[in-house]
């Protein structure tokens, strides 16, 4: 048989490296794929067991030791509702910082905020402060270039949080959801929101969320100013240390509190942990307003007992007006036992609900930027502020129920009528869970 013609010879060349390449790119989405869901670290998978209440000494020792860091005396707090009255304390800290500024956030885009922070950062950068900027490369995608170069121009520090390389893409699924900011190693503030118009306002009309956010002074800012360096040694190789950024802090109030934080790289299940505990001590009230509300049936299953043992849980989360349907269908789909067990479940219907707040018992408020699904649980880098305050949580259980007011509650009935195309999609959605 004759040999074949140099046309068929090339034509088989041409389909042989084409079927090299896709085996190469399919061999690489794999990989990627399992790097992304799976974990170095070993998953909780049994129950935490009610063994001590919420009010017990027990119940703060295990959190102070087992956790994280000591729970510190003498804190003040003060509760931020909505862009306008977040966004001026923040940039009043800025501008009258003498010594550093440090802030680590997830999402830095535009508009006139993204401006205000960026002409206040650069400020004061000139003025011989150390400025110190970490961004999430996904979260900060969409910031002004023109902001960056001119803080960095300004010398502004500025770092992005797990940029991604040929060789260690899959890294990008680990993202910094934390929202940090420190000034002068003296006043910090934590929560949920970011630096882009959404955040702006009061809340209003669709256009602008409901948020909330948080000041701290005391002790405890400390350790927030530490969750902080351990990212940015992490991104910059850079060890920031000494009094300009670690100063001696005295008491100024009577708040107990710790900043909790979690991340992939160590510790991924510590703030996942700290929600089931909690949950398990709990003895008579959990309020829990959830920006985004998938939780694994472990916490499913902890939510469920703390109500059989007599817990009244109310849950809050986002409406119709939501940034991602995907996670309120996946979200929806996982209702029915909870509802079941006697939850209240409400739907924040003005605007987006992007709070993220968890009080317990009267006695325990955890703020921060801390969903309550597997993301922030187990791939995102997140961190909390923990208050042991009743007053406070007195006062964080009225926001609770003034937003509880513009909510709409879902009933068993009506979760279990819902129509067939919505339960269809929910169930799609559902399926990604484990990266939602």
């Amino acid at each position: 048989m004759p040999d074949a013609s140099p046309h068929k010879k090339a034509h088989r060349r041409t389909s042989t490296l084409k079927a090299v390449g896709w085996t190469f790119v399919l061999t690489v989405a794999a990989t990627v794929l399992v790097l992304n869901l799976g974990s170095a670290e070993k998953k909780i998978d049994e129950q935490v067991q009610h063994s001590y209440a919420l009010h017990d000494a027990q119940y703060q020792r295990t959190l102070g030791v087992m956790l994280g860091p000591p729970i510190t005396d003498g804190n003040r707090f003060e509760a931020l509702y909505n862009g306008d009255r977040i966004f001026a304390p923040m940039l009043a800290a800025i501008r009258a910082a003498k010594q550093s500024i440090t802030f680590e956030t997830y999402i830095y885009w535009s508009g006139d905020i993204g401006r205000a922070f960026a002409d206040a950062l650069s400020e004061r950068a000139r003025a011989g402060v150390k400025v110190h900027v970490l961004l999430d490369w996904v979260g900060s995608a969409k910031v002004d270039g023109d902001f960056i170069k001119e803080m960095e121009a300004a010398g502004v520090q500025i770092r992005k949080f797990h940029k991604p390389t040929w060789y260690d893409i899959a890294r990008m699924n680990n993202r910094t959801h934390r929202k940090l900011l420190v000034a002068d190693g003296r006043i910090g503030f934590t929560g949920g929101v970011g630096i882009a118009p959404e955040w702006t306002g009061n809340a209003q009309d669709p256009d602008h969320w409901r948020d909330s956010h948080y000041k701290v002074e005391g002790p405890v800012v400390a350790q927030m100013q530490a969750v902080f360096m351990d990212n940015w040694t992490k991104v910059s190789g850079d060890v920031l240390h000494g009094e300009r950024y670690f100063p001696a802090l005295h008491a100024v109030g009577n708040g107990r509190a710790q900043v909790f934080s979690s991340s992939p790289s160590g510790g991924s299940e510590s703030m996942h942990l700290m929600y089931l505990l909690s949950i398990a001590a709990a003895t008579r009230t959990i309020d829990l307003s959830s920006a985004y509300f998938v939780p694994d049936d472990l916490t499913v299953g902890a939510l469920v007992a703390a109500m059989q043992r007599g817990v009244r849980l109310r849950i809050i989360t986002p409406g119709p007006i939501i940034d991602s349907q995907t996670v309120r269908g996946a979200s929806r789909a996982g209702w029915g036992p909870l509802l079941e067990a006697g939850a209240q479940i409400s739907e924040y219907q003005p605007t987006m609900f992007h709070c993220k707040v968890f009080v317990v018992d009267g006695l325990l408020v955890s703020v921060g930027s801390t969903n309550f699904d597997n993301r922030s649980f187990r791939l995102n880098d997140e961190a909390n502020l923990n208050i042991y305050d009743e007053a406070f949580a007195a006062a964080e259980t009225l926001q609770f129920e003034a937003d509880l007011k513009q909510s709409k509650r879902v009933t068993l009935e009506a979760w279990k009528n819902r129509p067939l195309h919505e339960k269809a999609m929910e169930h799609l959605a559902s399926a990604l869970s484990l990266q939602l």
